[in-house]
């Protein structure tokens, strides 16, 4: 039996104002992708929905292998989802030819994990910063522009206009990472995908970092899909957090709901493991100890996959998949509704979805 996806919640505004009225930027709906051949496949997204809205932030968590990466390489048109649909601004990227496709390009760009490994070593800032500009030449048409250009990049990510003839070996790992950033910038893009920009950071690098890409935000308007193991970054970034799991996600909503009172146990658990954090409302600020390992990906679980390592399973949670359920109130108040996949999820006050609400 297919597990019950969540349900659509894209009409809220991630600020909690009135709901919103424009379409969202990104609309990713029932998407699933597979790697191999055979019987021997592996399902790496499993009937994904995601939305996302101009100038938000949208976390993704999950351990490694949940299938983060690879949604991210559906999101930025690498990879060609197996089912489902993808709509950024209302257009199927994966319809794209020719100059409407390079177009589309230019809208969504990316910023890497490692800055070190992300830059080429033979190339000055203001080369690397300048690079798209060899594929997208009408951008910036003349030398003198782009020389502009650069000055003005490097200014807004916090770097001096005289490091454009620096190398990639003088500059620090933050630095080098505010590289990427202006380089991400440099198409006028929509959205940019951040996949653990942080990680290879120090703490205080780290913070810097993070800082420049939200001032980046209220500055011009660029929408975010943050990808990240580290909960506090996640926390300190992101307007909604979605949570994976096996390539299913099993809960998502507005970042203080998720992480101050979260639905799923697998949520729970991530917060408990997590730093300074506060679960208490899920375990009492104890943290929550999984038993056993992550499954193959070859080989699912029946019913709920999450429910080998669950310390609330039951014998219903192998033979049912889990059903969509809300936090009572979050579906009524103008804000993003707080949902989960699960038999017995956490704390008081949820609705499944398409039933009355359960008593007891």
């Amino acid at each position: 039996m297919p597990e019950t996806p969540l349900p659509d919640a894209t009409a809220a505004d991630p600020r909690g104002g009135a709901p919103a009225t424009a379409r969202p930027l990104l609309d990713v709906s029932g998407v699933t992708k597979s790697f191999g051949h055979g019987r021997r496949r592996l399902t790496a997204l499993d009937g994904v929905d995601v939305t996302l809205r101009r100038g938000e932030t949208l976390g993704l968590v999950g351990e490694s292998g949940c299938g983060k990466s690879t949604l991210a390489r559906v999101v930025l048109g690498l990879e060609r989802p197996d089912s489902g649909t993808v709509r950024f601004d209302g257009t199927d990227p994966f319809a794209l030819k020719g100059k409407e496709l390079l177009a589309w390009r230019r809208r969504v760009q990316m910023v890497f994990q490692d800055p070190f490994a992300s830059l080429n070593a033979r190339m000055s800032a203001a080369d690397l910063i300048g690079e798209p500009w060899r594929t997208h030449r009408d951008i910036v048409p003349t030398a003198r522009d782009r020389e502009r250009r650069v000055r003005e990049l490097l200014s807004l990510v916090g770097l001096r206009e005289s490091d454009a003839y620096r190398y990639p070996n003088e500059f620090s790992g933050g630095q080098r990472q505010r590289i990427g950033i202006a380089r991400a910038l440099a198409l006028g893009p929509d959205l940019i995908v951040c996949d653990e920009p942080v990680s290879a950071l120090d703490l205080s690098v780290q913070a810097q970092v993070l800082n420049v890409l939200s001032e980046l935000r209220e500055r011009l308007g660029v929408s975010y899909v943050f990808i990240s193991h580290d909960l506090s970054v996640v926390r300190y970034i992101s307007d909604r957090v979605t949570v994976m799991y096996l390539g299913k996600v099993i809960e998502h909503g507005r970042t203080e709901d998720v992480f101050d009172r979260p639905l799923h146990p697998y949520t729970a658990a991530l917060m408990s493991a997590a730093p300074a954090l506060d679960v208490s409302g899920a375990s009492n600020g104890e943290e929550i100890r999984l038993r056993g390992e992550i499954p193959s990906p070859f080989d699912i679980p029946s019913g709920c996959r999450f429910r080998t390592r669950c310390w609330k399973s039951e014998e219903r949670c192998a033979e049912h998949a889990p059903p969509a359920v809300t936090r009572d109130g979050t579906a009524d108040t103008g804000q993003e509704p707080h949902q989960g996949l699960c038999h017995f999820p956490l704390g008081a006050g949820t609705t499944e979805a398409g039933v009355r609400p359960r008593v007891g």
